[in-house]
């Protein structure tokens, strides 16, 4: 299985930095990490290919506490499917119209199916609680095939780095399970800490024993909460980080970096960004004439589903597209790096992470 792995990985694949809103620079790098991340800007296809049904052939838990299931997913009409990389995601759609990211935790190299893994969480949008609830064995969902947005880019095959250090927390295993997989393959030195609650309540653990000690499980029932610095291990200089897990984890792992030379920062989270330099706006929604109020420190979608207003979203971080909205009126602050400036001339925006400017209106085509 691993052989196959081996195909010469993209050399533009990698990134310095995910979430696109936690400031200006993770880390400080030098010029030849300068240089190499042109090749790491991330390019993110477009959605605008025929829809692929999927079907669920096997359902799982993975987490001893229950809340977390696998689900592998074969194209309904029993042929290949499109190729993904480590760190690819889909975006699902679910029977009820719902749209959801879930990360790709299988084999690469396995072209008929695809594995996500989800963790039911009861006070959320209804997306995790539908996959627990109604996607069982033969039930169908739609998927327009596999992006990446936290691409792995290889030392050696692209990044300048010479070794690879994973940081999980919890269901951010999910992107990471295939990393390890081709930097294995590959011969790349690495090491990984996978951290959570609980054993019970970390997915995939049985998976990751054929490492050995290069993974390091570490609870806080156990040792309590990890600092950045155990987290990150000794990570010297040319060191790439790939992290995922909750937003403070992956804050407190960016703060640590700052100021340190060579050493890359991957990472992406499975929740919202907060909102940087925010001021208060309003939106009116056309259909309604319902006027919303944006605090300085929402966006302008968390404000929506406060009101009551049905929006598409995803990602909620300004990469997918699925909440882009026609904008009827109004001066639009965009801060995303998805929209072409066609589609923001006519009059797009993605309510997940743009704005308005303090003080002023938009009326949105809701």
């Amino acid at each position: 299985m691993l052989a196959r792995l081996r195909a010469t990985p993209p050399s533009s694949s990698g990134r310095i930095r995910h979430d696109l809103l936690l400031g200006v620079a993770d880390a400080t790098i030098s010029s030849l990490w300068k240089v190499s991340e042109v090749l790491r800007t991330p390019r993110l296809p477009a959605v605008d290919a025929e829809p692929i049904t999927l079907t669920v052939r096997d359902r799982r838990v993975v987490a001893h506490d229950q809340d977390v299931i696998a689900l592998t997913l074969v194209a309904a009409d029993g042929g290949q499917l499109p190729p993904w990389r480590p760190g690819a995601h889909i975006d699902v759609t679910l029977p009820s119209g719902r749209v959801r990211q879930y990360s790709l935790c299988g084999d690469p190299a396995v072209r008929d199916r695809y594995r996500i893994a989800v963790r039911r969480i009861p006070d959320g949008g209804g997306g995790s609680v539908e996959v627990h609830d109604a996607l069982h064995l033969g039930a169908r969902v739609t998927t327009h095939g596999p992006r990446n947005a936290f691409p792995l880019s290889v030392p050696g095959y692209g990044s300048p780095a010479r070794r690879l250090r994973f940081i999980a927390g919890g269901i951010g295993i999910t992107p990471i399970l295939p990393m390890l997989a081709e930097a294995q393959a590959f011969g790349v030195p690495w090491s990984m800490i996978y951290a959570g609650r609980s054993r019970d309540s970390l997915p995939f653990l049985e998976e990751l024993t054929r490492y050995g000690d290069r993974v390091r499980v570490r609870t806080d029932d156990v040792a309590g909460l990890p600092t950045a610095a155990e987290l990150l291990g000794a990570c010297p200089d040319g060191t790439a980080v790939y992290a995922c897990g909750p937003p403070a984890m992956l804050t407190a792992i960016r703060a640590e970096l700052a100021g340190r030379r060579n050493v890359e920062l991957h990472f992406e989270r499975f929740a919202a960004p907060p909102v940087v330099d925010g001021r208060p706006f309003s939106v009116r929604i056309a259909s309604t004439g319902a006027e919303v109020p944006v605090g300085a420190d929402e966006t302008l979608l968390a404000a929506l589903g406060r009101a009551g207003v049905q929006a598409p979203y995803s990602c909620q971080q300004g990469f997918c597209g699925t909440c882009r909205t026609r904008v009827l009126d109004g001066t639009v602050e965009h801060r995303d790096r998805l929209l072409t400036e066609p589609e923001r001339a006519a009059g797009l925006m993605l309510t997940c992470v743009s704005r308005a400017p303090a003080g002023e209106r938009l009326t949105l085509d809701l």
